[in-house]
């Protein structure tokens, strides 16, 4: 496994080349992130004193002295990541999938052993039916979904024996389908886990940012400005409405796991995971995007007595207003949450 940083495994925003079957040595370096603007480029390096070294992907062939007949390897493949509304390890799953994209080492297609380790307390209301359907009386001295997957290299044959039976009888497969069954539902309540603790990170910006901008629309002075007014609001009703959509996409998700365990069965559960999963790409972009922005404003203004209004209306006008469409054809993609099934 390549020597990535584990902040940047786990970013929404943040594609570390050194994952991607790149050809070019010096781009295995670089990361392909969203600016924000929530445009895909090539970081080349990135300083506290020096700023960001950004290229246009476009812009590689000069750069490296690639030919674009036929286009480089590398280009074609970042080509084919550019698009992606986020660099999260699930929405790069799919697309993956979707282009037959090889990769060597699958395991760089995971979060690090710390997020997953953060991720435990959000895991526990999913795994816990799956828990108590195999130990029953015993769940709640089980501590974490990996006891469960312990149950395979337990020393006690009989004791596993029984207890696999009785899970294999309650999703209704063979005992030898189910370490691919553990997988497939420990990774795809993962997934939700790891998307719920973005929004829960992001709440509290998105509340200092939609704060400010009241504050600015209560100036007297920029109210005449009926232009200004008019992008503070489309901003506003443009954020408020993704995250209120994300909140209920796992409102209904909850619905579903819960009823999973009413009458449950290996097929109930492919139901489940393949409703969820045709949300990945849209609460992985729809997170992205509004995180890129509210950590821009967070970092340009660390506190309220940070820049004046005239600093905050130059920064709405130049940064955050730019890409506000990107965010509206996010949703608008949106699958429609009718039934499951």
């Amino acid at each position: 496994m390549s020597n990535i940083r584990d902040e940047d495994r786990d970013a929404l925003h943040i594609l570390p080349l050194g994952m991607m079957p790149i050809e070019t040595l010096s781009l295995k370096q670089a990361r392909l992130i969203k600016n924000v603007h929530l445009e895909a480029v090539i970081e080349i390096f990135s300083d506290a004193k020096a700023g960001s070294g950004q290229l246009d992907i476009e812009q590689l062939p000069n750069q490296y002295g690639w030919s674009f007949r036929p286009p480089h390897p590398d280009l074609v493949l970042l080509r084919k990541l550019a698009p992606l509304n986020s660099y999260d390890i699930y929405s790069l799953r799919i697309l993956f999938r979707e282009h037959k994209i090889p990769i060597n080492d699958i395991a760089e297609l995971k979060l690090s052993n710390d997020k997953v380790e953060e991720l435990t307390e959000y895991m526990k209301k999913f795994t816990y039916p799956l828990i108590e359907s195999i130990y029953g009386g015993e769940a709640g001295s089980i501590g974490s979904f990996d006891d469960v997957l312990k149950l395979f290299r337990d020393p006690d044959v009989n004791k596993v024996r029984d207890r696999l039976n009785n899970l294999a009888g309650t999703m209704m497969i063979k005992v030898e389908d189910l370490p691919r069954f553990l997988e497939d539902y420990g990774d795809v309540f993962l997934s939700l886990s790891y998307f719920r603790k973005c929004m829960e990170d992001l709440e509290p910006l998105v509340e200092d940012f939609l704060d400010s901008v009241d504050e600015l629309g209560q100036n007297s002075q920029l109210r005449q400005r009926p232009g200004l007014m008019e992008t503070c609001r489309e901003i506003q009703s443009t954020v408020n409405n993704l995250m209120m959509a994300i909140s209920g996409r796992f409102e209904t998700f909850d619905k579903y796991t819960s009823d999973m365990w009413d009458d449950p069965s290996a097929e109930r559960f492919q139901q489940v995971k393949r409703f969820i999963e045709n949300y990945h790409t849209t609460i992985g972009g729809s997170l992205c995007s509004i995180g890129v922005k509210m950590r821009a404003w967070a970092e340009a203004f660390p506190n309220p007595n940070a820049g004046g209004p005239a600093k905050r209306v130059d920064f709405i006008m130049s940064e955050m207003r730019q890409g506000i469409d990107i965010l509206k054809q996010i949703e608008a993609n949106a699958p429609k949450i009718d039934r499951m099934g």
